[in-house]
């Protein structure tokens, strides 16, 4: 077999088999294969596709193309949950400590952030001591300890898909069903969970800007988990505004203390009690998800959630008067405000525009190798729907400099869309379960 006949047989939509597509995974990834004939085998599977059986096979290969956690010697069942990304999602943060706090192993890598959507390890990280590389031996022990750890993604987990990603990411290949599935799942499966709940963000601010799309993406997603034996469910939910009020990194995690506080902003809430009511039904048996809510709300309402968090962030190292104190979280120091020109209503806000501010505020990467600024970010003031008058702030901006400050208010105004009436916001963040 040569990576021409197999270029070839794509090209004219033929099915290639199970080790047809290890061939070509294995061969990229060792360098035997070169770029530019996987560029065009990408192509070919842009304008062909892959069936479900394709699929599954690219997703196994890229999985096995490098380490697999086996968190069999973790007690019960392991359960994981990840997110297509979007802005302000902080969810990993609020739904870890209640999942954990019912007794459920929460073992989970996280990524950092790229781009206009912030990553999970950043936001850890901007709490003063908090260590996100821990050893699998370490890891592994302190899940069976207090039922949860999240660290950073190992250079090895799914290497094939980093270095395809990398090529898709130049030759407009990116936005293919089959190839962000099997990107998304390689990663998931080679880290070891037995059950995932997946968050699949449609809208202004995700990657996929439609509910159609993201319908597609996550049956495909649910196809290829159920395939490799894991209880998988998917949520399509809404990302056309920012989710919270807070968006930048150590904002977010003071954010995501008062949710655990039971005083957070009411859709960020209403996500994160369904992903963890979710996970609380794929990893306990004889529970259906009206009795999860219910456990879920219990863990908030107790204390529970909010005690396993300050246990969580001390065990990795963290500074827990942080977390007792969220007022202690740093903010820039310059504070601007983004105010109304005109009495109104909120009709729209584009989150990709106000992922973009907190982006030049510091608050993100333009590469891999940026450092960012983790006091840095917004506060949205109003939302969709709400009132506002002339000089009201909308947004207020903490940025580490006036340049930067000025910079992201200029982006506000592309964000947001003002009417004169009011008007009824659809508020239902949840729009599919899969």
């Amino acid at each position: 077999m040569t990576m021409y006949d197999l270029i070839e047989k794509k090209k004219r939509g033929i099915e290639l088999s199970k080790e047809e597509i290890e061939f070509i995974v294995y061969g990229y990834t060792d360098g035997s294969i070169p770029d530019y004939q996987m560029s065009s085998f990408l192509m070919a599977v842009w304008f062909n596709g892959m069936n479900k059986e394709e699929t599954y096979h690219l997703t196994m290969s890229m999985m096995n193309s490098g380490e697999v956690l086996d968190l069999s010697k973790i007690n019960g069942i392991k359960v994981d949950k990840h997110s297509t990304g979007g802005v302000g999602d902080k969810t990993t943060l609020i739904l870890g400590p209640i999942v954990a706090a019912l007794g459920i192993p929460v073992a989970k890598l996280s990524g950092r952030g790229l781009g206009h959507t912030g990553g999970t390890i950043d936001k850890l990280e901007s709490i003063p001591g908090f260590n996100t590389s821990v050893e699998t031996e370490d890891f592994i022990g302190q899940v069976n300890d207090i039922n949860i750890a999240v660290a950073g993604q190992t250079s090895n987990l799914a290497p094939a898909d980093k270095k395809i990603y990398a090529l898709r990411d130049v030759t407009a290949t990116v936005d293919n069903i089959s190839l962000i599935a099997s990107s998304i799942m390689s990663k998931k499966l080679a880290s070891g969970a037995d059950a995932i709940v997946l968050d699949v963000k449609c809208g202004s601010g995700a990657f996929m800007k439609n509910e159609d799309d993201a319908l597609a993406l996550a049956k495909e997603m649910v196809d290829i988990g159920k395939s490799a034996g894991k209880d998988i469910v998917a949520l399509v939910t809404d990302m056309d505004e920012p989710l919270g009020r807070y968006v930048g990194n150590s904002l977010e995690v003071y954010e995501a203390v008062l949710c655990l506080m039971g005083q957070g902003d009411k859709k960020l809430m209403d996500i994160s009690k369904a992903l963890a009511a979710h996970m609380v039904v794929n990893a306990k048996e004889n529970i259906d998800i009206k009795e999860a809510y219910i456990q879920v709300e219990e863990a908030i309402e107790s204390g529970a959630a909010l005690k396993k968090m300050v246990e969580f962030v001390a065990r990795q190292g963290g500074d827990v008067g942080y977390i007792l104190n969220p007022e202690l979280l740093p903010k820039g120091d310059v504070v601007i405000e983004y105010k109304a020109k005109t009495d109104g209503y909120v009709k729209a806000i584009q989150a990709e525009t106000v992922g973009k501010a907190c982006l030049v505020l510091g608050g993100g990467r333009r590469t891999k190798e940026d450092v960012i600024n983790s006091s840095v970010g917004l506060f949205l003031n109003k939302k969709k729907g709400e009132k506002v008058k002339a000089g009201e702030a909308v947004v207020t901006i903490y940025a580490e400099s006036e340049a930067k400050a000025k910079e992201a208010l200029a982006l506000l105004d592309d964000a947001y869309e003002f009417i004169a009436e009011e008007i009824v916001i659809d508020g239902d963040i949840i729009k599919y379960v899969v």
